[in-house]
């Protein structure tokens, strides 16, 4: 099994910065990507940033310039690091990854969420 677990939401003020983190545990044979999404009230959830294996990012175009995705290999974790914070960036921030993991004895590819954590961006 593999678990993902964020921290570091929170209240902030606009204008200030929050760093999220993404531990991910169990039987990790390799982490093909990981990626932080966000589901604000009333509406659907969208992905902010991505970043493979390779090292390679990808950021929707409403999410460049404030939003930085990095990793620790070492430790399996990622990182979001949000800067300039708006009140329209209040959501449940939730960490994605597309991990290879072995179940029931067969080598495969499954992904996985966190449980969420808060951000509320106060104006």
């Amino acid at each position: 099994q593999v678990q993902l677990v964020e921290s570091g939401g929170g209240l902030v003020q606009a204008g200030g910065s929050l760093r999220l983190s993404c531990a991910a545990s169990g039987t990790i044979l390799r982490i093909n990507s990981m990626g932080w999404y966000r589901q604000a009230p009333g509406k659907e959830r969208e992905l902010v940033a991505r970043m493979f294996s390779g090292g390679s990012t990808n950021y929707p175009d409403s999410m460049k310039g404030r939003f930085t995705i990095s990793r620790d290999n070492a430790k399996n974790t990622a990182y979001l690091q949000m800067d300039s914070l708006k009140p329209e960036d209040t959501a449940v921030y939730y960490c994605n990854g597309d991990i290879r993991t072995v179940y029931n004895g067969y080598v495969a590819s499954f992904e996985y969420w966190g449980q969420g954590t808060q951000v509320t961006v106060s104006s």
